[in-house]
């Protein structure tokens, strides 16, 4: 069965660190691009990163610029994003996903959601004091 599952949402305070993981489960990461997205209480989903696996190059949303860096180890069959200096903003549930249905080795920088087609189930991230 075809899954992406996330990890590594916690409460933090403002200021603080935050590392989230993706892993797939029924198939490799190797050939897909992955993203990172996130959905905060009535408001739309947002993409907010993406790496290709073609050339490891990374896109960002303006708002986690400077601050959260994408990765993926290609050996542990895992994406991650580290999120530094989190603001109470950056409240909301998130979520990794693949283009499942297209396989396609790059972020696709003029689309909203990268190209992706294949959602995670989230993990929710609270940044509060």
């Amino acid at each position: 069965q075809v899954q992406l599952v996330e990890s590594g949402g916690d409460l933090v305070q403002p200021g603080g660190s935050l590392k989230l993981s993706c892993a797939p489960s029924g198939f490799a990461f190797d050939y897909y691009a992955v993203a990172w997205f996130r959905q905060a209480p009535g408001k739309e989903r947002e993409g907010v990163s993406c790496i290709s696996s073609s050339d490891g190059s990374t896109l960002y949303a303006d708002s986690v610029k400077g601050r959260f860096t994408i990765s993926r180890d290609f050996a542990k069959n895992t994406v991650y994003l580290q999120m530094n200096n989190l603001k109470p903003e950056d409240t909301a549930v998130y979520y990794c996903a693949v283009p499942l249905s297209t396989v396609r080795p790059v972020c696709v920088s003029t689309s909203r959601d990268y190209g992706m087609d294949y959602w995670g189930k989230g993990t929710l991230v609270t940044v509060s004091s």
